[in-house]
């Protein structure tokens, strides 16, 4: 690859990550995620703890009757959990065609990220997973680090969210479906 073939590569990423980015807080530290993932963002409700789940899985929530996972994103990047505030919200997003709630400490703004505001996930060397990041933008004179939700959680991880994620119409089959079975 020559190095004009290189640089137009690298403008073409930055280009499809142009867009509009819902930013948020965690432990001072400012994320985006693509606005096209959000579904909505609620401020904190009873969340049911779900047992033998993983520390970072605060529960379920019921959402107008969807049963949705809630993860805690300062568990699962290794930060410390925080005390819920009048700020404290979750957001809900969609991936792999399921809802999941993730809990952050606030919501910031919205914001319009043109591609040249974004540079690649740094190089941490081995043994650092930086998959999960899109990149990192310069706005405003802060930085903001654009995660990819579809990967901040594994495939492990989006397996036991969907096991314990079902709909009231969902629960009804089975209800239904165990009622049938009994006659």
């Amino acid at each position: 690859m020559t190095n004009a073939e290189s640089v137009l590569s690298q403008t073409d990423i930055r280009r499809a990550e142009s867009g509009k980015y819902l930013t948020f807080v965690l432990a001072d530290e400012s994320y985006g995620l693509e606005i096209l993932k959000v579904r909505e963002i609620i401020g904190t409700m009873a969340i049911t703890p779900v047992p033998k789940t993983p520390a970072y899985v605060k529960g379920v929530i019921n959402l107008r009757g969807r049963v949705i996972p809630v993860v805690d994103l300062r568990i699962k990047f290794g930060l410390e959990e925080a005390e819920v505030t009048e700020e404290t919200c979750i957001i809900v997003v969609d991936v792999n065609g399921a809802q999941t709630g993730i809990f952050v400490d606030t919501v910031d703004e919205v914001l319009d990220i043109v591609g040249e505001e974004i540079e690649e996930a740094p190089d941490f060397g081995v043994g650092v997973d930086t998959e999960y990041i899109l990149g990192v933008a310069k706005t405003n004179d802060e930085v903001k680090i654009l995660l990819d939700i579809d990967r901040v959680l594994t495939t492990s991880d989006w397996n036991l969210l969907g096991s314990i994620s079902t709909t009231d119409m969902e629960k009804d089959e089975v209800n239904q479906n165990e009622e049938d079975n009994q006659s």
